[in-house]
């Protein structure tokens, strides 16, 4: 009789399981989408005249908030995910790609603070550069 309920219960999860599964599939926002909203934040804030780490902050705390994925996106993908967009859609992000290098180099960054270590020829501490 315990193998008969539990043939039973077995469809009745999964059609549960897929049912409440449909709600989140919904609300799950492309990774170009993402890649889109974080490179109008940093764009936007490089071209108004802020500094790459204020915009890099900005646009990388909107794109972990975007993200659906169970795992947090990486600063890197997230970087690739900036550069992609505006390669891409070039007329929509006109003159950002001047400020793209910044994503990778960090050539902005004078000196590391306490407790970091500069990168390999100059550039962003390579500790907190990237911190989530």
């Amino acid at each position: 009789m315990a193998v008969r309920h539990g043939l039973l219960l077995a469809p009745l999860l999964l059609a549960l399981g897929t049912t409440l599964a449909a709600p989140l599939r919904a609300q799950q926002v492309s990774t170009q989408d993402v890649g889109e909203k974080g490179a109008e934040v940093y764009c936007f804030m490089r071209q108004a005249g802020n500094p790459h780490v204020v915009s890099w902050d900005a646009a990388y705390a909107r794109i972990k908030r975007q993200s659906s994925s169970l795992f947090k996106t990486s600063p890197e993908h997230a970087a690739v995910l900036i550069t992609e967009t505006v390669v891409t859609q070039k007329d929509k992000f006109p003159g950002c790609g001047r400020y793209l290098g910044s994503l990778y180099q960090g050539n902005e960054v004078s000196a590391p603070a306490a407790g970091e270590t500069q990168a390999p020829g100059g550039g962003t501490p390579i500790q907190g550069r990237y911190s989530y």
